[in-house]
């Protein structure tokens, strides 16, 4: 039996409705609480989990972000520099034992693929921009070596060590899990709530930022299927430029917006299928969740989405090359829309995979990280 921990969780945002970090760092934390004294720093609570501490970090600057964010490094390495057994950030900050990594570093996102000329002019704009500087320092005193590093991919693992050559090897995998669906009989009231007939194909996109997800492709390929309607979950300040393409193409009566919902069970239990054509995601558990449902799903193919190198083009899920081309996109639309053994095929075929991701498992795996970084830690020089 593993002994009991005191374990600090960092994350400014601490929101079941947040993004995929956030989702993440929450789940992970309700796993662990029956087992472990969980202390949470955070500067937004929308979530109370039973038996967690919640320490609310003062926001004294909301803008600019690399502000607060140093602000919230600063004030989170006071507080938990003595006391815990183990810190686990899942936020850039320059301390802490555990290190969850959920995005690409911004040392790749702004020098892959760049060099000679290029690369000075961009290095030089880092060291004369205040809040590029900032960043590049806090990634490489987060990114550092001896710590515990945890990536949620491999797609993303491999993205760190191109950045961070010294890396290689020192990178662990923490994938995200999923919940078991969860079971109910309102299909056809959360249709009708949202103006969708009963009997129509329904496809479901569920994202925080809509653009950089895919929607504006995904609705240039409805229009090749008029029978179909899309149900669009996740950030309403997204809506208004949306829905003013979804009237360009004369699809604005099929595409509906719902907003943030508090329970997203509701949207995959009225869904036909998931539409995923994402232009960046380290991992994607929108698909994951959506298979754990039974909905076929369509998906970017890597290194689009980190979770596509898991999965079988075909077997597991239908993938997109490029993401950007909606008439692709529309095509593998259709073949689901009209072959129902292939719907059939890819649903059990994604419950399978779905099986391998289920939380208490990921959070066994994450435990035993904890245990071993103690152990590293202990060891006599």
């Amino acid at each position: 039996m593993s002994p009991r921990l005191r374990i600090a969780v960092l994350s400014r945002r601490f929101d079941p409705a947040g993004g995929g970090a956030e989702r993440y760092a929450i789940a992970l934390v309700q796993q662990l609480a029956s087992r472990h004294e969980i202390h949470v720093f955070a500067q937004e609570f929308l979530i109370e989990i039973p038996g967690v501490v919640n320490h609310r970090v003062p926001r004294i600057l909301t803008r600019p972000r690399w502000l607060n964010l140093g602000w919230f490094s600063a004030w989170t390495h006071w507080q938990t520099r003595r006391g815990f057994d183990i810190v686990h950030s899942h936020e850039a900050v320059s301390h802490g034992d555990v290190q969850t990594i959920h995005v690409r570093p911004i040392r790749a996102t702004r020098f892959s693929g760049i060099h000679g000329w290029q690369r000075f002019a961009r290095w030089l704009g880092v060291l004369t921009s205040p809040r590029l500087a900032f960043y590049f320092w806090i990634e490489a005193a987060r990114l550092k070596p001896g710590r515990r590093l945890i990536a949620v991919s491999e797609a993303l693992r491999d993205d760190v060590i191109a950045a961070y050559p010294a890396l290689a090897g020192k990178i662990d995998i923490v994938p995200p899990g999923v919940t078991p669906a969860q079971a109910g009989s309102d299909r056809e009231t959360t249709r009708a709530h949202h103006g969708i007939p009963s009997e129509a194909p329904l496809l479901l996109f569920i994202a925080g930022d809509y653009d950089k997800k895919g929607l504006p492709a995904l609705q240039e390929a409805l229009v090749s299927h008029p029978d179909a309607h899309l149900l669009v979950v996740g950030n309403a300040n997204y809506i208004p430029p949306a829905r003013r393409l979804a009237e360009e193409l004369g699809i604005a009566e099929r595409v509906h917006f719902a907003g943030v919902l508090a329970d997203p069970s509701l949207a995959y239990r009225a869904a036909d299928l998931l539409a995923h054509p994402t232009l960046e995601d380290t991992f994607g558990m929108v698909v994951v969740e959506a298979m754990a449902y039974g909905l076929p799903v369509i998906v970017s193919a890597a290194p689009w989405c980190g979770i596509s190198a898991t999965l079988a083009d075909g077997e597991d899920a239908l993938m997109l090359p490029d993401p950007r081309d909606s008439e692709h996109l529309a095509q593998q639309i259709g073949r689901l829309l009209n072959d129902a053994a292939l719907r059939d095929r890819l649903a059990r075929a994604g419950l399978a995979v779905a099986a391998r991701f289920d939380w208490p498992r990921i959070a066994c795996l994450q435990e035993t990280l904890y245990l071993r970084t103690i152990a590293t830690e202990t060891q006599p020089e």
